[in-house]
């Protein structure tokens, strides 16, 4: 198009159509963010405050995800279940793990039966695509291996302390169930894991009791507390050893 002889017209781009474009686009993505965010959290997520004798921390968890895991640790938190037991399993810049009843008061006499007590519910393997084997989550031990046992949590829970190896991984993502994670007093995770435990040689009655801690470490119990008084979310670091 020409204005003039042999000048030819300048076309500015219309910005206003694209302004109008990038605010539509926008708005589509937020709306399609906060229905895909309700999706996944919904009913949203409970909290607990987990107290340790080296201090407590917060975790989230996702009834969305893993209702009736969820269900069941609230259950056994509201009953006191949970109360002055030892994170039994300590290996350092993998898990720490407790909710063994077998432990309770760190009797010392029977630590050749720590890890294999259980409380009377079990649960089915829940997995959801956006929960995975990483630093600071929350998975729910059971008996057997990646073929069997499935569906046999009940009370033990254990914490990752570090993102996995391939290997390690592959072992664990999508074989047991993950429910939560730490957002708030990950460093009382980590130093949990650093305590000395016991080398892979040492028994008691014949029965191994490597990884447990030599000096028990307590949870001294599991609270159930309101999205209020939870703090909020922290980015989760893995354990620095």
């Amino acid at each position: 198009m020409v204005d003039k002889p042999g000048r030819r017209k300048k076309n500015n781009p219309p910005w206003g159509k694209i302004t109008a474009v990038i605010v539509g686009v926008l708005i589509v993505g937020a709306i399609g963010y906060y229905v895909y965010d309700a999706y996944i959290y919904s009913p949203p997520p409970v909290y607990a405050k987990i107290g340790t004798s080296m201090g407590a921390f917060y975790v989230e968890l996702f009834p969305a995800c893993a209702p009736n895991t969820v269900n069941n640790f609230e259950n056994l938190a509201n009953s006191g279940f949970y109360d002055n037991l030892v994170w039994h399993r300590i290996i350092k810049g993998f898990v720490i793990q407790t909710g063994d009843p077998n432990t309770r008061n760190a009797v010392n006499s029977t630590r050749s039966t720590w890890g294999q007590g259980r409380s009377n519910n079990t649960v089915p393997l829940e997995i959801c695509s956006w929960l995975h084997q990483y630093a600071g989550y929350l998975g729910m031990a059971r008996q057997g291996n990646q073929t069997s046992g499935l569906d046999t949590g009940t009370s033990q829970f254990y914490i990752l302390t570090n993102n996995q190896t391939v290997s390690t991984y592959q072992a664990l993502e999508g074989y047991y169930t993950i429910f939560g994670k730490v957002i708030g007093g990950m460093s009382v995770v980590c130093s949990i894991s650093k305590v000395p435990v016991y080398n892979s040689s040492a028994t008691q009655n014949g029965n191994p009791i490597a990884d447990q801690p030599i000096t028990p470490v307590y949870l001294d119990n599991v609270t159930m507390i309101s999205a209020s008084q939870a703090p909020s979310p922290q980015p989760v670091a893995q354990c620095k050893y």
